[in-house]
């Protein structure tokens, strides 16, 4: 039977998770912050809708590739300490991040193959043309799992990528809200204020990821003697 505290759990660390990711300094929140103030509230929260659409895919596709592997306790520290260390670099790019990437070359190549006109569109391939997102989730889908803050069954995963792109969705609309309020008033350096905030995030919970690693490490060598 399906634990609804397990689903409320997971539905959690999704929206958290998703509305940690979506905060970084990138194309879409660069898009968001030219065209928002141009155009409106309307165009930029659809930029973020259309990122999030594809966010959520990238997202199922790394919760798909880890069913059945953290059946042994030997392969769950493993994968927690591979994400520990992809998280604590993301932490560290983040935070050290020094200036705002309009786009990046990958991203490029995407909007000149696919010309995207719409709103939608726009965020859609921003996100699509950008394979650090799927490291991304590859990291945390390793990460919730080997701590049982997702389960590895396809309803609670459903509910967290869920739940992950309610959390990106709304840090767009708060976003976009304020670019079209503040038309101008907002600059590249907030936007890059926040991807810091952001990286720091990450940082502290790859802190935590460590801790625990190390208590389950020392209770191993405990047992072992």
């Amino acid at each position: 039977m399906i634990d609804p505290v397990e689903l409320a759990i997971a539905a959690t660390a999704g929206f958290v998770t998703g509305l940690i990711a979506s905060i970084p300094v990138g194309p879409v929140n660069v898009s968001i912050l030219n065209e928002g103030a141009l155009r409106g509230f309307r165009w930029a929260v659809l930029i973020g809708a259309g990122a999030v659409v594809m966010e959520v895919i990238y997202c199922g596709l790394a919760f798909a590739g880890f069913s059945g592997l953290f059946e042994s306790n030997t392969m769950r520290l493993g994968m927690e300490i591979v994400s520990f260390f992809l998280m604590l670099l993301l932490g560290l790019r983040y935070m050290l991040a020094k200036s705002v990437p309009a786009t990046s070359r990958s991203v490029s190549e995407f909007e000149h193959r696919l010309h995207p006109h719409t709103a939608f569109m726009i965020g859609f391939v921003r996100v699509l043309g950008n394979p650090a997102v799927l490291l991304f989730w590859i990291t945390v889908s390793a990460t919730l799992i080997s701590h049982r803050w997702m389960d590895d069954h396809w309803l609670s995963k459903g509910v967290c990528a869920l739940g992950a792109g309610v959390g990106g969705f709304s840090w767009f609309a708060i976003f976009s809200y304020l670019v079209s309020r503040k038309r101008g008033h907002l600059s590249t350096k907030t936007l890059l204020r926040m991807s810091q905030g952001s990286g720091a995030c990450l940082f502290i919970a790859a802190l935590f990821l460590a801790a625990k690693i190390a208590r389950q490490w020392a209770v191993a060598e405990s047992g072992g003697m």
